[in-house]
């Protein structure tokens, strides 16, 4: 398929209620509305293909960028491409598939994610504290957590709305994985307030940090239990010969 056959399936595909959902998440109108689903299959039938890729991106369409994201592998970019696509970002939603698909399998991303933590633009820093998020769950060896909750108490309330996000997943991972800091990061989120009267639909968790932190916190407990009496178990079960 072309540049130009692709955008016109996309635009055959065009919802007005996603591109009302859209619009009420800050898309411009450079936009045709194509439900996620769909953009899915349409990417698993052009599979990977950068060239393509890189051309729907620079369309600046939110559909072809979605699409984009899809068909890219990311070893193939350079550290400087995947700075430029994460700067050239302009709505949340494709800044949030970026960071899910292409940017977490970067081999550069740690390198970029000390370098966007120090930025002004607001999709860089988004970027940046995601990857930061990210690193507290998994692989916090390195991070130096009071720091970030320094960062995050004196930062958070005057951020970027763009930033602020995962600024706040950043504070509840801390909160969550690390019981020494839970009580500040609690604290924190209390004290600045963000996110408290965000709407949340039914059975979803709220993203309030102390609210999130303590749920979180919880269910981690849960499952170490789970997994705990499990080994007991298994330690207890009669060996078995084959």
């Amino acid at each position: 398929m072309t540049l130009k056959e692709t955008l016109a399936q996309l635009e055959s595909l065009g919802d007005e209620k996603v591109r009302t959902h859209n619009r009420k998440y800050g898309a411009g109108a450079n936009q045709f509305g194509v439900k996620l689903g769909d953009i899915r299959k349409i990417a698993a039938k052009i599979k990977t293909d950068v060239p393509m890729a890189m051309s729907l991106w620079d369309t600046g369409n939110i559909d072809g960028r979605l699409l984009a994201i899809l068909l890219i592998k990311p070893p193939i970019l350079s550290r400087d491409e995947m700075d430029r696509m994460v700067r050239s970002v302009n709505f949340v939603h494709v800044a949030d598939w970026l960071n899910a698909y292409v940017v977490k399998s970067h081999p550069d991303k740690e390198s970029l994610r000390q370098s966007w933590m120090e930025e002004d633009d607001p999709w860089a820093a988004r970027a940046g504290w995601s990857l930061t998020a990210e690193r507290v769950a998994q692989n916090p060896d390195g991070l130096d957590l009071p720091a970030l909750l320094d960062r995050v108490e004196s930062e958070m309330g005057n951020a970027a709305s763009e930033v602020q996000w995962t600024m706040n997943a950043c504070l509840a991972e801390i909160g969550i994985h690390f019981p020494e800091h839970r009580k500040r990061a609690i604290a924190i989120g209390e004290k600045l307030g963000i996110y408290r009267d965000y709407p949340v639909s039914k059975g979803c968790t709220s993203r309030f940090a102390p609210i999130r932190i303590v749920n979180g916190a919880s269910a981690t407990l849960t499952i170490q239990l789970s997994s705990n009496r499990w080994r007991l178990w298994a330690m207890r079960q009669p060996l078995l010969l084959y």
